[in-house]
């Protein structure tokens, strides 16, 4: 390769790929001196320089003067001697390949890096461009790809799975993501295993964001402002919740949320491949906010111990199954959405719940219980013995001294 079509070469490149094209030069003479200093076997250092304009390559030895610094010995001053090989331009052509590869890789992940860092938990629409065992590239925009990784957490713990388990991608399919990390190429963080390779844009389906986003697309209330969402609980691929506020004292946030016949939020359960999505109304009460939490579950009354973070709630019979949810899933999300831990009982269970304020001990209103055979005690917050009675007795073993009021 000629000189002058090597620096064609690199401006073309440099261009197709948005790459500074000093920098490419650069780095460039950076990497052949050190090939030039094991190909001529130097003595000291190498300096390598590519005219800009015609592409010729000079190499220079970096030949120390004076004597070396008394503490460091290390030179401070250099002479270049003139090293340049008759073949250099058939030498550099054979390592340009390689070089050049390695320097376009690591520049395009620097400009991606700068361009996509502060855009984590942006969502944004790519196009599926091929699969793997462990993770699915997504073409974001030309030049520009990102990998959205599903690995098996059991044989790589030290992986992400961050596609639903419901889902599985085909070519060219069309997909919202959430930019959930931008790899620093400079980073001193330890690598990935096979990072280098693997594109610098990291993107999630399963991030709870990513319902977060979408609703702010489909719900214009949310986005300017008038509906906050103040919490999500997500187990992506099955089931969601969403708590909502609206700052305005006439507009109703899971109306907004909603939309007509069920329209807004619709759309973005056919984004999330019909993932159940359940929007409930924020309180600052907590025990509203749970009761609101365990929807569509009908709950009787809710008891509040705030020094240990605990909600009791009592529902109906009927609704128990409803409220603890497909192997606990509606109790799950409803604890991580609001933060309280919850226990949930039936009214038979735990006795019928007592008014607000009543704080004491119930005996005349327990006949119903009383045949099902249920210690008859209640205790100051309302909630019923769970033991059965001992023979002859109102009172299990535990308060059987009761018997003698």
């Amino acid at each position: 390769m000629a000189t002058s079509e090597l620096i064609e070469a690199l401006q073309a490149l440099a261009h197709e790929r948005k790459i500074d094209e000093f920098y490419l030069i650069e780095r460039l003479e950076q990497s052949l001196a050190k090939s030039y200093e094991r190909i001529l076997d130097l003595e000291w250092d190498a300096r390598v320089t590519i005219d800009r304009q015609t592409g010729h390559i000079y190499v220079y030895e970096l030949v120390p003067v004076g004597e070396p610094d008394e503490e460091t010995g290390e030179y401070s001053e250099f002479e270049e001697r003139d090293v340049t090989p008759d073949d250099v331009s058939r030498i550099a052509a054979q390592n340009a390949k390689g070089v050049i590869a390695s320097i376009v890789r690591e520049a395009g992940r620097q400009s991606i890096y700068e361009e996509f860092s502060g855009r984590v938990g942006d969502l944004v629409t790519g196009t599926v461009l091929q699969g793997t065992p462990d993770f699915t590239i997504i073409k974001i925009r030309d030049g520009v790809e990102a990998e959205l990784p599903h690995y098996d957490q059991k044989r790589n713990p030290n992986e992400r799975n961050e596609r639903p388990s419901n889902e599985h991608y085909r070519h060219n399919q069309r997909l919202k993501v959430l930019i959930i990390e931008v790899r620093d190429p400079n980073s001193d963080a330890p690598k990935m295993r096979g990072e280098q390779a693997r594109p610098a844009i990291v993107v999630s389906r399963t991030h709870p964001d990513l319902i977060r986003r979408l609703f702010e697309i489909e719900v214009p209330e949310i986005y300017d402002g008038m509906v906050e969402i103040k919490s999500i609980a997500r187990e992506p691929g099955a089931r969601s919740k969403i708590a909502v506020s609206s700052r305005e004292a006439n507009l109703d946030p899971v109306g907004a949320c909603v939309g007509p016949k069920g329209s807004r939020v619709r759309m973005v359960v056919e984004e999330l491949r019909n993932e159940r999505v359940d929007v409930i109304q924020w309180h600052d009460d907590p025990g509203t906010y749970v009761a609101n939490a365990l929807s569509p579950a009908k709950v009787t009354n809710v008891i509040i111990d705030e020094d240990n973070h605990y909600a009791t709630v009592i529902v109906p019979d009927d609704q128990l199954s409803l409220a603890i949810g497909k192997e606990g899933q509606n109790a799950r999300l409803a604890a991580r959405l609001t933060g309280w831990h919850i226990d949930i009982k039936s009214a038979s269970f735990a006795g019928e719940p007592m008014a607000a304020g009543d704080n004491m001990l119930i005996d005349e209103d327990v006949e119903a219980d009383d045949e099902a055979g249920l210690c008859a005690y209640v205790s100051e917050d309302g909630a019923r013995c769970r033991n059965h009675a001992r023979p002859g007795s109102r009172y299990c073993g535990v308060h059987a001294d009761l018997d003698g009021e």
